[in-house]
């Protein structure tokens, strides 16, 4: 098993006021030639959002973005023709495909905190699609729930890529096997709170770790702890 670390501390920052993000990869004015991506994972954004604001209309093109709400309560309006609210608990994805436009605003009254990821598309080009799940933490206890994967259904959203993302909350000390296709699969693994030692390696509230070249690990963390897992290619083929 071969992993690399992606420590809090490390991230980049930008803070302009109502917005501010802590990137794992180079993003926007952000730039590090070592953290450029991590298999077909682009970008993994923690972003805090102030009441009232948001991102304009704006465009997007051959991306699969993800978008994983921990806090607070969002719009979305695209040029598909969906007019949707995201709360705490509530992932969407936009297959951008040959493009979309859209937009977003804090429409609560506490700041809002959400994840913002980008995959690799698997396929070019195809008519893009907007999708939109929720997933209470009362009903994800103590398990590790798929919020998305490359496959249709109506448990959860599905992308254009053969990735899968989980997201675990346990109240209780726990120990969890993850199960996974060694070959051109890795794993990007984020804390959102508590403790988490996966294969005797420890991570701390917003820290990340990558593996890759195993097929299984060995997840313990503390009670009180939240994370999710994104499983995508190494390379596309």
């Amino acid at each position: 098993m071969k992993t690399q670390h992606f420590l809090k501390e490390d991230r980049g920052l930008k803070d302009i006021g109502w917005l501010k993000s802590n990137f794992c990869f180079s993003f926007s004015d952000y730039y590090n030639p070592t953290k450029i991506a991590f298999g077909s994972l682009l970008v993994f954004n923690d972003d805090y959002v102030e009441s009232g604001k948001g991102f304009g209309i704006h465009p997007h093109g051959n991306i699969e973005i993800i978008s994983v709400l921990l806090k607070g309560k969002m719009n979305h309006i695209d040029s598909l023709g969906y007019k949707t609210i995201i709360e705490e608990g509530g992932v969407q994805i936009m297959s951008a495909g040959t493009g979309l436009k859209h937009e977003e605003y804090n429409i609560g009254e506490e700041e809002v905190n959400f994840l913002q990821i980008w995959i690799q598309p698997k396929i070019q080009n195809i008519a893009p699609r907007y999708q939109q799940r929720h997933f209470a933490k009362a009903n994800r206890i103590n398990k590790l729930q798929t919020i998305v994967s490359n496959e249709e259904g109506l448990g959860h959203c599905w992308i254009n890529q053969n990735a899968k993302l989980s997201l675990g909350y346990y109240d209780t000390r726990s120990a969890i096997d993850y199960h996974l296709n060694p070959t051109n699969k890795c794993l990007f693994i984020f804390l959102i709170n508590g403790k988490l030692n996966i294969n005797d390696k420890n991570l701390n509230e917003k820290d990340s770790i990558g593996i890759w070249d195993t097929d299984h690990i060995k997840i313990e963390c503390e009670a009180g702890t939240e994370f999710i897992i994104i499983e995508t290619p190494i390379n596309q083929k």
